[in-house]
């Protein structure tokens, strides 16, 4: 379950947003501030634990809660996830930013457009940011996230996988939130063509195969 924590910035203003930033949040502070930058904010796709810390099935996962004692910027989160992040961080929900879809986060002058995809979670989020789609657990190279996990909605899911994300150009690039395939990254008119969830063309065959 090799994780991936992104980190996009302006190289002119120095601004860095960190996405998901889970196990070692003081290490991934330092490392953007070595490369001659400064975290102003994180992005949150989902409330699991693997992604912005908690309880894994016993196991404590460092996340937003310890990143917060070493820098105090804004999480920006999905309304709908707000309540998850609370419950599962222990983070107050003052130290939330809660978005709806459609909404932009900026680090000095990248934009990052915020898209609300549920089905593995309630608020599951995807940024959009220069030709680039950070997934989250929402879809990967090969599969997409779970729908048997509290909060999970398979009809949901397939919305998200048909409709919500019907839009995003075959020349965008996906940034998946796991390593579940070869490779870590793929244009989506690959993607398209070979993932088996994506293959299903009416809601009745994608729930026969994936509820």
């Amino acid at each position: 379950m090799v994780n991936f924590v992104y980190a996009l910035g302006d190289r002119i203003t120095g601004e860095a947003l960190l996405v998901d930033p889970a196990y070692s949040p003081g290490e991934l502070v330092a490392l953007v501030e070595a490369d001659g930058m400064k975290v102003s904010g994180v992005l949150a796709t989902h409330f699991h634990p693997d992604h912005v810390g908690g309880d894994l099935m016993g196991t404590k996962i460092d996340g937003i809660g310890e990143l917060l004692e070493v820098i105090d910027v804004p999480v920006h989160v999905h309304d709908d996830e707000a309540p998850w992040v609370t419950l599962v961080t222990g983070v107050d929900q003052s130290a939330l930013v809660t978005h709806e879809s459609g909404d932009h986060v900026r680090a000095g002058e990248v934009d990052v457009t915020l898209i609300h995809t549920p089905g593995h979670t309630p608020g599951s989020q995807c940024f959009l940011v220069d030709g680039r789609l950070l997934s989250g657990d929402t879809l990967f190279i090969d599969g997409c996230g779970r729908t048997d996990l509290p909060g999970a909605d398979p009809d949901e899911m397939y919305r998200t996988l048909s409709t919500r994300l019907s839009d995003i150009s075959d020349d965008a690039v996906l940034y998946p939130g796991h390593r579940y395939s070869p490779e870590s990254s793929a244009p989506m008119s690959d993607v398209r063509h070979h993932n088996f969830v994506l293959a299903p063309t009416t809601r009745e065959q994608w729930l026969a195969m994936f509820s």
